[in-house]
């Protein structure tokens, strides 16, 4: 008895039915999602390039401090704004970022603006519009939730990098190839055209990006949905909220630790640290938020942050990825990865060429269902040109 074709079998074509009409139905936002997330990878090479403040506009000269910093954003502020974060410059020659925000939020939502201050000056070199503004906000906006307000956007997003796991996963099912077609299946063959040469460019270039394509899919998925995934990282290891915020206990009638002091008692704790971030608290309740990078750390790796009690002048916690739990490990990695950081130029570059995988599926597979419809309507055409000539 003949062994049934796989493609025969009705789970096969229920597969090849599932994922050619989620690419069908989803190519237009996934494409739009891939190329706007290969755009952010460059985000602050891009902003650097194109950006007024350059090294010819900052003064020379030892750095302020970061109290001195958040006075002259908080002196130049737009009204109802406050400073809210600090991200300290890199390198001599670079700005200082101030993030305002509303008084009493602590997130980045809510009609905040971004103010670039020279660290030794203290001049003010550019603020960004209230609620953000300019084409890397709004493309960063088109990238998060679509441009669709409120927590709406970002669940369509998640929902997206849903289906994309699922399109790469029953891509892989549906290109496995038979035992003696293993070669042919890794190349798209010289001369191919039509039907033939869209299906080996979308099968071929699948499995060579299909890890990459599935690790980015898989963190933005996370970024969208973080408790309900940690939930389920939890069960196989421990694993804290790394985002949530320390809460400490107000001193009535004491005068709170200011930044300085307090960037001085992260210091002490991480010896060999270099602060990245300085999170003010946003309510009398809340710590000192600074990040900290240690000297063998690639740039957006995960970081140590330190917590500071502003009313007991005491660093109160410390999280150091080195004593993360292997769950916690995982979970503070997703953003990096799905970002292009933490690993390099090589890990960067792939993260970007993942965002063009999309619209490269798209047009293959808008292409072959296209042209297998057009060649099957032209036979059907034919038979029925014959049948009336009998």
């Amino acid at each position: 008895m003949a062994t049934q074709p796989r493609s025969a079998r009705p789970w096969y074509r229920a597969l090849q039915t599932i994922h050619l009409w989620i690419g069908l139905i989803l190519c237009l936002p996934l494409a739009v999602l891939g190329i706007t997330g290969a755009i952010l990878v460059f985000e602050h090479e891009l902003e650097d390039l194109f950006s007024a403040p350059t090294a010819r506009t900052m003064a020379v000269g030892e750095p302020q401090s970061v109290a001195a910093i958040l006075d002259a954003a908080k002196a130049n502020a737009p009204q109802g704004l406050a400073p809210g974060m600090v991200f300290l410059p890199d390198a001599a020659g670079e700005p200082a970022s101030v993030r305002l925000m509303a008084p009493g939020r602590s997130g980045p939502g809510g009609g905040g603006a971004t103010m670039l201050v020279d660290p030794v000056s203290l001049a003010v070199l550019k603020t960004s519009k209230p609620g953000g503004g300019g084409l890397m906000r709004q493309i960063f906006m088109l990238h998060a939730n679509l441009l669709i307000p409120d927590r709406n956007g970002r669940d369509v997003v998640g929902w997206l990098g849903v289906a994309m796991l699922v399109l790469g996963v029953s891509g892989l099912v549906l290109w496995w190839p038979r035992p003696d077609r293993w070669k042919e299946a890794f190349r798209v063959k010289r001369g191919a055209r039509g039907v033939r040469l869209h299906r080996e460019l979308h099968g071929a270039v699948g499995i060579w990006t299909l890890a990459i394509f599935v690790v980015v899919s898989f963190t933005g998925v996370y970024i969208t949905f973080p408790q309900t995934l940690n939930s389920v990282v939890a069960m196989a290891s421990p694993t804290r909220d790394l985002r949530a915020a320390v809460k400490v206990e107000p001193v009535r009638g004491a005068e709170p630790a200011g930044p300085d002091q307090a960037v001085a008692l992260a210091l002490a704790a991480v010896p060999d640290g270099r602060v990245r971030t300085v999170g003010l608290p946003a309510r009398p309740d809340q710590a000192y938020r600074i990040t900290l990078a240690r000297p063998d750390a690639r740039p957006g790796a995960p970081a140590v942050t330190a917590f500071v009690d502003p009313w007991t002048a005491r660093v109160v916690e410390v999280r150091d990825p080195r004593s993360y739990s292997a769950g916690e490990t995982f979970v503070a990695w997703q953003r990096p990865l799905h970002a292009g950081q933490g690993l390099g130029w090589l890990w960067k570059v792939l993260v970007f060429l993942s965002g063009v995988l999309p619209p490269l599926f798209a047009v293959t597979g808008t292409a072959m269902w296209y042209l297998k419809r057009r060649n099957r309507r032209a036979k059907d055409a034919e038979r029925a040109a014959a049948r009336a000539t009998v």
